[in-house]
């Protein structure tokens, strides 16, 4: 069944540029594969938004998986090279006609945990180890720092898209200059303790499904 849903989603894709990513692509799918309407709408049942996600997500276990083998380096150029390496994995045509759906105010919800997937999936190629809010911290400034990055090289017409790898590396130097105020913060008499008052009772899901959950 799952190779059956697989099929359709890379036949609807290549009628989204045509028909965008919507019900009519998967219709048109299904009679590629001679497959009923029906079949497809009970895998997909939410249309184009259940396409989008599976895009998206195929991009993530691609991303995975590369990142089994990627280059070692310091943290900050490891996550750099992971950034760009989702993005090469994503068609910008694709993403555009998937954002125009998850924009829509029943999706941003699915939009958010899609984008947290992806942060997730980079810091958990990465080795994460962490077990309190900082399994959360993590995530969501990196959701923050890709979000942006995708918006960036959607618009990037420069050579190479250049110019997105220079901006992916501002968005990470912000972070990491906000990641020394912080450490520098707990320093000072009291804050670690208070802070461990607020948060420490906070621990990171205890599996992968739990995790991608924002």
């Amino acid at each position: 069944m799952t190779d059956t849903r697989d099929r359709l989603a890379e036949a609807a894709i290549t009628h989204v540029a045509f028909d965008g990513m919507n019900d009519k692509a998967l219709r048109a799918a299904a009679r590629d594969l001679d497959l009923s309407e029906d079949v497809a709408f009970a895998f997909f049942p939410g249309g184009g938004v259940d396409l989008a996600a599976w895009i998206h997500r195929r991009g993530d276990a691609r991303l995975a998986e590369w990142m089994k083998n990627a280059p070692d380096g310091k943290i900050r150029e490891r996550i750099g090279q992971a950034i760009r390496q989702r993005l090469e994995l994503s068609d910008p045509e694709l993403v555009r006609a998937a954002s125009s759906v998850l924009a829509l105010p029943p999706n941003q919800p699915l939009a958010g945990r899609l984008i947290w997937e992806t942060a997730d999936t980079i810091w958990t190629g990465l080795g994460d180890s962490s077990d309190d809010v900082n399994w959360y911290s993590k995530r969501a400034t990196l959701s923050a720092v890709y979000a942006s990055c995708v918006l960036y090289w959607l618009g990037d017409f420069s050579e190479d898209r250049v110019d997105t790898r220079g901006f992916i590396e501002r968005r990470i130097d912000g972070v990491m200059q906000f990641e020394k105020i912080k450490a520098s913060a707990r320093k000072l008499p009291g804050v670690a303790i208070l802070t461990d008052l607020a948060t420490g009772w906070i621990r990171a899901p205890k599996n992968t499904e739990e995790g991608k959950t924002p």
